[in-house]
């Protein structure tokens, strides 16, 4: 309508109005009409629907973007979301698995987009499923099903739930971390999301809904595997393997040898030879860092300070020479151990009686240089062993 008003100007001179020319289309029925929408029904335990939004949160005090991964019951509409950095074929299988856990069953079909991660080739029904993902399918008997393009409404029963999980679970909320994270999200869908009545559901919630359905899922495999991503290492000089490069510590031991990294959703565990030799918390958060875990690495040099010789021959004889070393070598740079060398050589060159004078009293007064506290030793055996005094 915009460009019949600018083509009536331009070619023929006349400036209608626009308000005239959605009139004219309104009039002669040129518009075209909405069609009406439908609405999907499934059976109980017929399909579940799966998809994933980025979203803005605030995590450990900064604002980031973060995938939501989110999983839909198709008939009692019971929602189940989880939060990730990024969203690879290793998320996807431990979302699902927390979801299929979560819901205790699955259904026979998961509709998903045409992502990537799920699909190898080709696009809407007839697509292939990526053989990692097509084996976690058949391990609960589930099969993955891409809607056709440019059919979101396929999935609507979870593409709905993402703006609700926004303006709810979001809104006022802050995060100290991603554990922290999925906590508060599981507790949102057992409290808030799952207990609240919806009118599609004839004013009954998704988990009274629940107890109907349940029944018809298919049961959850007797031995649910647990989910890993195995990565083959060559432990560094620094006694560390690099995984999303963070460093992680195993023992000095095996410096350059290969071994076998497993990483999990929270764990990273590393084993040499079939027999586990480290095992870390992920920092999932986290770039360039590094873990080192107890008794895995010893000191490169020894930082500990033993007395020199000379300390260890002045010690423990009296309290005052104990407190008189110590003075010494806390106004003194470094270890102070020529000091303590001209000490222990007037102790050795004085008597015992005359040395240990001098000391108490170059203490009394803080008197640390020793060349006076060899005067102080002087004069004291001057006085006891040489009679000064003249006889007339």
């Amino acid at each position: 309508m915009v460009r019949v008003k600018e083509v009536l100007l331009e070619k023929h001179g006349h400036d209608v109005a626009y308000s005239t020319i959605t009139r004219m289309v309104r009039h002669l029925d040129l518009r075209k009409n909405n069609r009406r929408a439908g609405v999907y029904e499934f059976a109980p335990g017929q399909e579940l629907q799966h998809d994933t939004s980025p979203h803005r949160l605030r995590l450990g005090g900064k604002m980031v973007t973060v995938q939501c991964a989110s999983l839909t019951l198709g008939y009692c509409k019971k929602l189940f979301i989880q939060y990730y950095p990024n969203f690879t074929r290793f998320e996807a299988r431990v979302f699902l698995t927390e979801a299929l856990i979560y819901m205790g069953g699955s259904c026979a079909r998961c509709i998903i987009d045409n992502t990537s991660v799920i699909v190898a080739a080709g696009s809407g029904p007839d697509a292939l499923i990526t053989p990692q993902m097509e084996a976690f399918g058949k391990m609960f008997d589930m099969r993955f099903v891409p809607h056709r393009i440019k059919d979101p409404d396929r999935k609507a029963k979870v593409e709905r739930n993402f703006r609700y999980v926004e303006n709810n679970f979001l809104a006022g909320r802050t995060f100290t971390g991603w554990h922290d994270l999925n906590r508060q999200g599981r507790h949102w869908c057992d409290r808030v999301a799952n207990k609240k009545p919806k009118r599609s559901l004839g004013r009954m919630s998704p988990e009274e809904i629940y107890l109907l359905e349940k029944p018809h899922l298919t049961a959850l495999p007797p031995h649910i595997p647990p989910v890993y991503k195995t990565l083959q290492r060559i432990v560094d000089m620094s006694g560390f393997v690099t995984v999303d490069t963070n460093r992680y510590s195993v023992p000095e031991r095996l410096c350059r040898r290969s071994v076998e990294v497993l990483k999990s959703w929270d764990r990273i565990t590393v084993y040499h030879k079939n027999r586990k030799v480290a095992d870390h918390q992920r920092m999932i958060d986290r770039r360039d860092a590094k873990v080192t875990a107890k008794g895995h690495h010893l000191p490169l040099y020894n930082t500990k300070k033993l007395p020199a010789k000379e300390e260890k021959a002045l010690l423990g004889r009296y309290e005052t020479l104990d407190r008189y070393v110590a003075g010494i070598k806390k106004r003194s740079y470094g270890s102070a151990r020529r000091k303590l060398q001209r000490l222990l050589e007037l102790k050795r060159t004085y008597p015992v009686d005359a040395f240990a004078k001098a000391v108490e009293q170059a203490l009394h007064y803080g008197l640390y240089d020793l060349a006076r506290l060899e005067n102080l030793i002087l004069t004291f055996v001057g006085g006891d062993f040489f009679n000064l005094e003249m006889d007339d």
